[in-house]
């Protein structure tokens, strides 16, 4: 049985459907993460194959590192997609999807970089840089 999920930007100007299983997701503590959303980045990721886009023209890439980029609604400012260069399949935001998710995080990367504002406090797996 195929997984369909949709989501969307606070204000809707894009819109997605995903079929297909999407990974467990990933706290990222790093600060470019961090900036970007207030608090930590926390995705999931799908093939794009498995990526139905409505609104694209309301994406904005932001390049944030040589080597990837991160999607962002251009009218509400929402955080959406992180894509790293080369790569089949995108990371999406877990707060973007319509609930109900059925989505759980796994475990926690970037941790020696966290904010000094919280604790992660939870048992999941926690490395101090990527996991890869």
């Amino acid at each position: 049985m195929t997984e369909e999920n949709t989501g969307s930007c606070n204000c809707g100007a894009v819109r997605f459907r995903t079929r297909g299983t999407l990974r467990e997701v990933i706290a990222c503590h790093c600060s470019q993460c961090r900036r970007q959303t207030g608090l930590y980045y926390a995705a999931t990721n799908i093939a794009d194959s498995d990526l139905q886009l409505e609104g694209a023209e309301n994406v904005t890439w932001y390049r944030s590192s040589p080597d990837a980029r991160r999607g962002f609604c251009r009218t509400c400012g929402s955080a959406l997609f992180w894509k790293r260069d080369g790569d089949d399949y995108s990371s999406i935001m877990a707060g973007v999807f319509d609930e109900p998710t059925n989505l759980s995080i796994g475990y926690h990367i970037f941790c020696a970089d966290k904010g000094d504002f919280y604790e992660i406090t939870d048992d999941l797996p926690k490395f101090a840089q990527s996991r890869i």
